[in-house]
């Protein structure tokens, strides 16, 4: 018998994790961890010594080759995204915006009137085709701002001519749009559902926490303009197809989870992202009236995630993404797609951002940063430099080289690191640096506990608690959900 490399934590006073390079997971008591670290099997159960060979943290002589390459394979899927390169292109059409929210990461403009802040036909055009020289099989475009719907004409110049090149690339095209719903015209609405664009949107909970920091300029509540628009969306779209929300935590909402949990399911959606405030845009400027530690941030959350896993046990189906996201990480060897849990970072590499001037940046935050004035993590622009000089110059590779966890400091032995990921522009807004500072990075700390929370919960093994997670993983209700992954 041989042992196999893995990574550890003792995540109690009697249990250790051990994770490996294909982000296989055990839990161990003292005695068992010892057993394997000496390699003396003979004082180990059959049960446990079976689920090690299985999990490829010990291999019989005879099998090494074998499980080598088992653990290759396994590896490879993990990191199949690379094989595509960039598929997520956010573009922001405008810097306007209808509503003044004091978290605003994008440090959107107020002047609704204003259109300097606006992408011209000229630089959308050439947005999009940069875009189609990606060798990706897969383009989505996401749209943002500000709020895009301010520059609905540029909009569809885009969808209409990534349409068209579309009818020779042949790549899986796909949009969607990110906005406030404070305003949305029949035609608007039609012209989105006739491309198929999906809506994103945000929902802040009851009416009073939704109002208290997202300001309306154009109407008395941005809540009652919300709910409005939300109702003409589902109209058109159909309550199943319908926009999906994000829940933006601040200090006014923190310790409300529940309830607008609550809310969002009166409101007929069956799931809520749940995200921290980041320190970006406004978000800094108002960070003594809005912002909470990474503790008090995590207490809250797995609360909710506790809250939100009875309402499942209770037969009604609502996931929280970014759990499903960690979920899937954990529980099966296929990539996510979510850009900010990724080894290298999938900033630049897997997603881009075009701001409305055409500048490139690598990822939503680059721009952000640009918005005040730091031009760090710009890549080029559209309008004078080709995709190669955009993506394949000295900053993306500098990001890439930076951010794999395997081999960055305070990752490279994290037994979580296969469930986490590299976020360089975060560590370079915490530190000034962007390999970053693990012992003090707040993106580090939320993402463990969050972590080691669903392994918690992983590790207890109740069986009707991990067919919700497989639930959430598939997106179906229990019903309709095989848990014999």
């Amino acid at each position: 018998m041989k042992i196999l490399p893995f990574d550890f934590d003792r995540v109690a006073s009697n249990d250790v994790l051990i994770t490996n390079v294909a982000g296989e997971t055990a839990i161990l008591d003292n005695r068992e961890f010892e057993i394997l670290c000496n390699e003396d099997y003979e004082w180990i159960s059959e049960t446990r010594l079976n689920e090690l060979i299985a999990k490829h943290f010990i291999t019989n002589d005879d099998n090494f080759d074998l499980s080598v390459e088992l653990l290759s394979n396994k590896l490879r899927s993990r990191k199949s995204y690379l094989s595509g390169f960039t598929s997520l292109h956010m573009i922001v059409l405008t810097l306007r915006c209808n509503c003044m929210c004091s978290y605003c990461h994008a440090s959107s403009k107020g002047g609704v009137d204003d259109k300097k802040y606006d992408m011209d036909e000229l630089t959308a055009r050439n947005t999009v085709s940069i875009i189609f020289k990606t060798p990706s099989p897969v383009v989505k475009i996401e749209f943002q701002g500000g709020e895009p719907t301010l520059n609905f004409d540029i909009l569809k110049v885009i969808v209409l001519y990534a349409e068209e090149l579309n009818q020779t690339a042949k790549k899986e095209l796909s949009f969607v749009i990110c906005t406030n719903l404070l305003y949305l015209t029949d035609e608007q609405l039609q012209f989105l559902y006739k491309h198929k664009i999906d809506i994103s949107t945000s929902c802040d909970g009851t009416k009073e926490l939704h109002d208290f920091c997202r300001k309306s300029l154009i109407s008395e509540s941005a809540y009652d303009s919300f709910i409005a628009n939300l109702k003409k969306c589902r109209d058109v779209y159909g309550e199943k197809d319908g926009p999906s929300a994000l829940l933006t935590v601040t200090r006014n909402n923190l310790y409300h989870l529940r309830d607008i949990i609550d809310q969002y399911r009166f409101l007929g959606f069956d799931n809520m992202f749940i995200r921290a405030l980041n320190p970006y845009g406004y978000a800094i400027d108002n960070k003594n009236n809005l912002d909470y530690s990474v503790e008090e941030f995590v207490k809250a959350y797995t609360d909710a995630l506790s809250y939100i896993i009875e309402l499942n046990l209770k037969g009604h189906f609502f996931v929280e993404s970014y759990a499903a996201i960690l979920l899937q990480r954990i529980l099966t060897p296929f990539p996510t797609g979510f850009v900010d849990l990724q080894s290298p970072s999938g900033a630049g590499i897997l997603g881009s951002i075009y701001y409305y001037d055409g500048e490139v940046y690598p990822a939503d935050e680059g721009r952000m940063l640009a918005a005040k004035g730091d031009k760090k993590f710009l890549m080029g622009n559209v309008n004078k430099d080709s995709f190669e000089k955009i993506f394949d110059g000295k900053l993306i590779h500098k990001l890439v080289k930076s951010s794999c966890v395997e081999c960055m400091p305070g990752c490279s032995y994290c037994a979580y690191k296969n469930f986490c990921g590299a976020d360089p522009i975060r560590y370079y807004v915490e530190s000034n640096d962007i390999l970053g500072k693990r012992y003090s990075s707040g993106f580090c700390k939320k993402n463990k506990s969050i972590i080691k929370e669903l392994l918690k919960y992983i590790s207890i093994g109740d069986p009707n608690t991990m067919k919700v997670f497989w639930s959430w993983i598939n997106r179906k209700p229990l019903e309709g959900c095989d848990d014999n992954k």
